[in-house]
């Protein structure tokens, strides 16, 4: 297990170190090295360094060493698996899906790095060719959060490395080891050195406005709050930094009365229950309508009921512990606050005694002015409200600051692609819970964020567009 810096191709010591927790009971798993000034500096320095290099490699040499990762990212799936869910929290059966998932982008952005197209044509005035190209846009900071450790890091070192660009990855202090696995997979699959390197910034705000304030970065990918990505990106405006930012979300789940309601609880389980409901795509406002409310509301109690609380790693376990007691006090907290505003439980809203970072899954009925529906949940919380209309339902959806996902469920295709359209969102799921996809555009509107990962939008995220004009 690796616990140190990655700079210039080596493993290194910091400044000082950080325990990384199991939030199952709090238990100690490693201590990780911490990077001070000097660190972050010899990472810009090694990336900086690497990158006239990397960027002349052929498209082919890159591909060859992203699908090797991927394989070796396969072939060592359980282990990165049981890394992901001692320091995430996270259910075995959750940590191995995303271990997979990660892996996918390095085997998709393996595929895109030589197919990345350009244009050549002549001028409607016929006095010239114009040739577009592309090239990529140097030294990246990509920044990760806790929830998927996995999946955050290879969704950016991916197209970055395929784009030719060189970077330094700061994942989240929560997560760090999951991420170090990563790296030294991209290490032993042959990554020359300096083109990937990894810190861990303490105190990190300073540190990351120092790099972001270094002329040698050109490029941010953050993934995290939006309330931490307005800072990011207010600090990237100084030396206009290209940013891409995959922020919070509210994501709407509307259920409309001709959908198959056993089928519906299915997906919004899926929509909710992934991950703990630690995910930016997590289902986290359903809408049901009249008809069928109550006998939804009494299956999707039944099936959170059935779900087993307790360590990522125990056998017969579907619900594991928040990466935090931070991060589950949160959850708490909201609930208490919805239940002092009239909300009523069907099952759990009680916080378990004992050690370890646990909130049950829990299903709340409320009014559609109930301050919970107003928050990220980012835990196993379910708010249930009615509504009549479609037109009410879509004026539900759509209110709210963010704009990332929303699910529509409905037995009739035109009606849910319709509101599909009408929804302020970057991303609608019909009739499934999950539609998260290395081959497609990930990434929201409003302030959900900027720009798309995945896809074949996601390697443009490292590449400047390039015009040259040509006499003929």
């Amino acid at each position: 297990m690796r616990s140190k810096l990655y700079i210039n191709g080596a493993w290194v010591d910091g400044t000082s170190t950080a325990p990384v927790y199991d939030p199952s009971d709090g238990s100690v798993i490693a201590e990780v090295a911490l990077a001070g000034e000097a660190e972050c500096e010899a990472a810009i320095t090694a990336a900086h360094n690497a990158l006239p290099e990397w960027s002349k490699t052929s498209p082919r040499f890159r591909s060859e060493i992203l699908r090797k990762a991927y394989e070796m990212i396969i072939a060592e799936s359980d282990a990165i698996a049981t890394l992901v869910s001692r320091e995430n929290g996270k259910v075995f059966a959750d940590a191995k899906g995303e271990v997979t998932y990660a892996a996918e982008f390095f085997r998709w952005f393996a595929e895109e790095a030589v197919r990345v197209p350009g244009d050549f044509r002549k001028s409607p005035s016929g006095d010239k060719r114009i040739l577009v190209t592309h090239q990529p846009i140097g030294v990246s900071l990509l920044i990760t959060p806790w929830n998927f450790p996995a999946a955050m890091a290879t969704r950016k070192i991916g197209p970055a490395l395929a784009a030719g660009c060189t970077v330094i990855l700061k994942p989240a202090g929560e997560t760090p080891l999951t991420a170090m696995a990563i790296v030294d997979v991209l290490e032993r699959a042959g990554v020359p050195k300096g083109v990937v390197n990894l810190i861990l910034p303490s105190p990190v705000g300073p540190m990351i406005s120092k790099m972001l304030h270094d002329p040698r970065v050109k490029n941010l990918s953050f993934t995290g709050s939006t309330e931490v990505g307005r800072v990011l990106l207010r600090e990237a405006s100084d030396c206009v930094i290209r940013c891409s930012m995959e922020l919070g979300g509210n994501a709407p789940f509307i259920v409309f009365e001709d959908s198959d309601v056993t089928s519906a609880v299915q997906a919004v389980m899926a929509a909710k229950m992934r991950n703990g409901g630690a995910a930016c795509t997590a289902a986290n406002r359903i809408y049901v309508q009249r008809q069928i409310a109550e006998k939804f509301t009494a299956e999707f109690t039944k099936a959170m009921s059935a779900l087993v609380m307790g360590p990522g790693m125990s056998t017969g376990v579907n619900l594991g512990a928040s990466v935090s007691l931070k991060e589950r006090n949160k959850i708490a907290e909201l609930v208490d606050t919805a239940v002092k505003d009239g909300a009523k439980v069907s099952i759990g809203g009680k916080t378990p005694e004992g050690p370890g970072a646990y909130y049950p899954a829990t299903v709340l009925t409320c009014e559609k002015n109930n301050e919970i529906l107003k928050h990220e949940i980012f835990g196993p919380v379910a708010p249930v409200v009615v509504f009549d209309t479609d037109d009410e339902a879509i004026a539900l959806a759509n209110d709210t600051e963010y704009g990332l996902i929303s699910y529509v469920f409905s037995g009739d295709l035109q009606r849910a692609i319709r509101t599909a359209e009408a929804l302020e969102a970057g991303m609608v799921a019909i009739n499934r819970g999950v539609i998260s996809d290395p081959a497609a555009p990930f990434g929201g509107v409003k302030q959900s964020g900027l720009g798309r990962e995945g896809g074949f939008d996601g390697i443009h995220e490292f590449l400047e567009t390039k015009y040259i004009g040509v006499e003929i």
